[in-house]
């Protein structure tokens, strides 16, 4: 199969961890082609980010959120504010997270552990909808 790539829209979060695995997979019906492979997955914002991990309980997603917001609270005399007191903040937590995911395929599907699926980490209070890359390629 050759390379496929395209752009899908995530509607708009609060602040937080949200769990975006069956979102991403609906977008990409094209992964059911793949015997084996590599999905790729880039944001294309900087006050958000992507990572993976706790599928099943969501406490999980809230522990994570508090433990970001320490490493880089609001509170902090930051030079870069004219976007309001979380812009700052957001642009620290998506450096420490990072915005892109390399992903195994087999059979079709990621390959994503038992417990393991796909955050996107919104870290502005009032975030439009996010974008990502998704990169596909495999046989």
């Amino acid at each position: 199969m050759p390379w496929t790539q395209r752009t899908l829209t995530l509607r708009p979060r609060p602040r937080g961890c949200h769990l975006i695995t069956a979102e991403i997979l609906s977008g990409l019906p094209e992964l059911a082609k793949i015997k084996v492979g590599l999905l790729h997955l880039f944001l294309l914002h900087t006050s958000a980010s992507l990572t993976i991990n706790e599928n099943a309980d969501s406490t999980v997603r809230l522990d994570l959120e508090t433990g970001l917001n320490r490493l880089a609270p609001e509170d902090a005399p930051y030079q870069h504010d004219t976007e309001g007191p979380d812009d700052m903040p957001a642009h620290i937590k998506a450096a420490l997270v990072g915005t892109d995911l390399t992903i195994p395929i087999s059979g079709g599907q990621p390959l994503l552990g038992t417990w393991q699926g796909i955050y996107l980490c919104e870290h502005r209070d009032r975030a439009n909808a996010r974008r990502i890359v998704a990169t596909i390629h495999g046989e």
